[in-house]
């Protein structure tokens, strides 16, 4: 539900409101008060003024309202209730993300390669209202941090608490296979004519009990399609590490990615492989993935409008007659 003036350039007019209302000040001003000959003006210097000329400026008052309330009117101002109808079908999406240790890496900025990834895979999220989506992240062993949902609140939650395995003392590794198991039974159980498992990774499958290829083959047999991303710059790449006095060195690691098996786990589902070596990289990967994958839906909006302006035209009548009226009785000029 939302607020707008259909003719809202109407609204312009109440500029003038002003103006009329200092010219009503100076034509009072101008106005020369009836006289009357008298021997002894002295006898009426000190009388009372009359509450009649008092209240008088209140008409001018009335008729500023009037004029005001009639320009908003014009201005058609409504109230707008949208319903949407969809129809079609979305994708279903299993987000799949390594949290491993060398996910620390500092060669994507603004921080490090998790951070990253999780502001890119945040606006992918966004441009996807349709699709049902769930994230699994993976270290040493994987689990789902939120299920198949189209609340995107929930994910977005889910995605900021995300930390480095060591920092929620989790065991160190990057179990690939795991991580792509657990994403095809997210998705095991979907009716969805297009299931898609996008998994990002900066390392070799080196933990777990499920090989990468194996978990491959499944998610083929389930008609899950795998777009795998390894996102490490090549080469010596800046890696914070913590001394045994507290404080955090940085020293230079050699960045190692099986992309042999990332690309063959895509090439088994007929998906895609992709390297990004910087956030530019990896937000341009997730663009034409997300191109790639175009959910089936047609959205058609029904806008209802509610018009206003008869709760201000109402009123603005009700003063007019009520203007007219004392203007004609008790505010009557005599000539």
């Amino acid at each position: 539900m939302s607020f707008q003036f259909a003719s809202a350039w109407f609204l312009s007019l109440l500029l003038l409101v002003p103006l009329l209302g200092i010219s009503f000040m100076f034509a009072r001003g101008r106005t020369k008060p009836a006289t009357l000959r008298h021997a002894a003006t002295n006898i009426a210097r000190d009388l009372p003024q009359s509450w009649k000329i008092t209240l008088r400026p209140v008409l001018n008052l009335m008729r500023l309202v009037i004029i005001t309330l009639v320009i908003i009117a014009l201005a058609r101002p409504q109230i707008v209730q949208g319903r949407e109808t969809i129809t079609g079908e979305g994708v279903e999406i299993a987000l799949a993300l390594d949290i491993s240790g060398s996910m620390a890496s500092l060669d994507f900025e603004p921080n490090n390669r998790l951070e990253a990834a999780k502001l890119v895979i945040g606006n992918f999220i966004n441009e996807r209202p349709y699709d049902k989506i769930g994230l699994v992240v993976f270290a040493s062993e994987a689990f789902s941090q939120s299920p198949l949902t189209l609340d995107r609140k929930m994910i977005e939650r889910s995605l900021e608490q995300l930390d480095l395995a060591t920092e929620l003392n989790l065991d160190d590794g990057t179990a690939i296979g795991l991580g792509l198991a657990n994403a095809a039974n997210m998705l095991a159980n979907s009716d969805a004519e297009s299931k898609v498992i996008i998994l990002l990774t900066d390392g070799v499958n080196n933990a777990g009990q499920i090989d990468p290829l194996t978990a491959a083959e499944a998610a083929k047999a389930l008609g899950i399609k795998i777009y795998t991303i390894g996102a490490a710059r090549p080469g010596q790449v800046p890696v914070p590490v913590q001394t045994l006095l507290g404080t955090t060195d940085i020293v230079y690691q050699e960045s190692v990615l099986d992309e042999e098996i990332l690309q063959q786990v895509a090439d088994i589902t007929g998906g895609k492989y992709y390297r990004a070596e910087d956030t530019a990289g990896l937000r341009a990967i997730y663009d034409e993935i997300n191109q790639l994958e175009r959910s089936k839906v047609e959205v058609q909006v029904f806008n209802q409008y509610t018009e206003l302006a008869g709760y201000l035209l109402v009123p603005a009548i009700i003063i007019l007659i009520l203007e007219l009226l004392l203007r004609k009785t008790t505010f009557q000029s005599n000539p």
